[in-house]
């Protein structure tokens, strides 16, 4: 027996997330892309691009720009002159002044200017040219206050340990999540497969252990490349956090995980509206599709009858309002598809479309041909047809194809368009009420009358059980030949099942017949007369192996 879970190569887990890691860190910028902001001028809100200026990882405030000069570019030089200032420690951070010259109000430390702030800053913040200053001017002391602390050698010592006692625990944590999923597959293995075994036994293999322990292994794999997945994210996050080099590289580490479920979150909200509108219109075109194949099943089960409207147009017409219904409910709908309106949305969609026109016309074709075919009333389930050169019983029609059973027990598929296309004889539509003319051909010399002829063939057709009294059978003379008169027997039946078993009881009674008048029948055609007529006298009818039935008792 296989074992139902087995330890993967954890290493090679770790090694690949590091190098996803590596590859993250070298594409990240200190400084994320742009995001759009109000800007009030008055009463007219404008909107500007902004960037955060970040030292270490932190975001210390926005800041505007103009088109000649980015918000990012000059969020990424404020930063710069800010590190500058924290690594000149002759540079006291308390001696920041604020100094206004012109339109441009200034924080500089001594000769230096640390960043300008104009009007606009201002009035994008809502607070005074004069407040603004002043916050702005105890946030860069305080970052080059932390800027240098976190830099101390006492510092980095004091995080270098919490960052081996938190590497520590990790391996420690990793090594017990790997011995409690070994436990696990000890407990599954002796426990839940030695149930499922014996459960199969019992089932007589309708439930397969093998599949349920598939499924088991695969659900053990996911939790714990999970588990694996999520200790590593978060000592990844505690110890690049801890230093202030890394620190930028652990808040994205954060926000690719957090980001995502944010984005996901806030669709979720935003699309609720639509949510709901699209579930009343679930309900309500539901409850329409239910009312109407109410209707058409009580028209084709014959509880509800239209002037001129066939029972069995009932369901094949049901199809065609349920696909104009529910058409009408996605062009309703689609406007409303949280992502509707997104060009990669729309990218699928024509996608779809081109695949779709591209792959279907031959379906269509055979669609629209059954529904065709269903209107013309050409046959129904159950009918003995012939189509073209193939005859059977109508077991089944589809929209796309119909069904017949053969005269031999085979089963014919002809698909819809080549019905539509060919010429169809319905045997059974006329036989219950008018009845089925059977009709079959023989050729008979000139020397024999005619009215001898046709009386022999009555009597054959008056001997052949199955066929109808009512109408009468006839005879019709078809031609005269260049070798015989060919004489032809018309019968009614309405059995159309047993077309052919009446076909040959009937041929069956003519040879008899013509052999008691000792008529002989001249097809095939002949050049002269045999020395000896081609009869059966009757005392040979029955030769050997051949048997009497009873009933033939009584006959000659």
């Amino acid at each position: 027996m296989r074992k139902l879970f087995y330890p993967r190569r954890t290493a090679s887990i770790l090694r690949l997330f590091f190098i996803c890691l590596i590859i993250l860190f070298t594409k990240f910028s200190l400084v994320p892309a742009q995001e759009p902001t109000g800007l009030y001028q008055g009463s007219e809100f404008l909107t500007s691009a902004t960037a955060p200026v970040i030292v270490d990882g932190k975001e210390l405030f926005r800041v505007s720009g103009v088109t000649s000069y980015p918000a990012k570019d000059r969020a990424r030089k404020i930063a710069t002159r800010i590190k500058n200032l924290a690594e000149d420690r002759t540079f006291d951070p308390n001696k920041l002044e604020i100094i206004k010259e012109g339109e441009v109000t200034y924080i500089k430390a001594g000769s230096r200017n640390a960043l300008g702030l104009v009007e606009n800053d201002a009035v994008r913040e809502g607070i005074s040219l004069e407040l603004l200053a002043k916050v702005t001017q105890e946030k860069i002391k305080l970052a080059i206050i932390e800027y240098r602390n976190d830099r101390a050698p006492r510092v980095l010592l004091i995080n270098s340990g919490y960052a081996l006692i938190a590497t520590v625990l990790a391996i420690l944590l990793l090594w017990g999540i790997l011995r409690v999923f070994i436990w696990l597959d000890a407990l599954a293995q002796r426990r839940i497969m030695g149930r499922v075994e014996r459960l199969q036994s019992k089932s007589h293999y309708i439930i397969d252990a093998e599949q349920v322990g598939d499924i088991l292994r695969g659900l053990h794999k996911i939790f714990k490349v999970l588990t694996i997945l999520v200790v590593i994210y978060f000592y990844l996050n505690l110890v690049l956090g801890l230093y202030p080099w890394t620190r930028l590289f652990a808040k994205y580490l954060f926000a690719l995980t957090i980001d995502p479920l944010r984005i996901i979150g806030l669709g979720i909200v935003d699309a609720l509206p639509n949510i709901f509108f699209l579930a009343i219109l679930f309900f309500i075109t539901r409850y329409i599709l239910k009312l109407t194949r109410l209707f058409f099943t009580g028209i084709d089960r014959g509880s509800i009858q239209l002037k001129n409207f066939e029972r069995e147009w009932g369901m094949p017409t049901y199809r065609i309002a349920r696909l104009l219904i529910v058409s009408f409910a996605v062009i309703v709908a689609y406007p409303y598809i949280p992502g509707s309106s997104s060009d990669a949305f729309k990218g699928v969609s024509i996608f779809l479309g081109v695949i779709f026109s591209l792959g279907s016309s031959s379906v269509l074709t055979n669609i629209i041909a059954g529904y065709t075919i269903t209107y013309r009333r050409a046959f129904k389930i159950g009918d003995r047809i012939m189509i073209n050169d193939l005859m059977g019983e109508v077991v089944n029609r589809s929209v796309l194809v119909t069904r017949l059973r053969s005269l031999k027990n085979e089963e014919i598929v002809i698909p819809n368009s080549n019905v539509l296309n060919s010429n169809i004889i319905n045997y059974t539509t006329e036989a219950q009420a008018n009845g089925l003319i059977l009709h079959t051909t023989v050729g008979i010399g000139y020397e024999v009358p005619w009215r001898q002829v046709e009386a022999m063939l009555l009597l054959a057709a008056d001997r052949t059980k199955g066929l109808r009294a009512e109408p009468k059978p006839f005879v019709l003379q078809q031609s005269l030949g260049d070798f015989a008169v060919n004489y032809e027997l018309n019968v009614y039946c309405d059995d159309v099942r047993h077309m052919m078993q009446l076909y040959s009881h009937l041929h069956r009674n003519i040879l008899d017949v013509f052999n008691e008048y000792n008529v002989q029948i001249m097809t095939p055609n002949y050049e002269h007369d045999t020395e000896q007529p081609k009869l059966v006298p009757p005392d040979q009818w029955y030769a050997p192996p051949a048997k009497k039935s009873p009933q033939d008792t009584g006959k000659k």
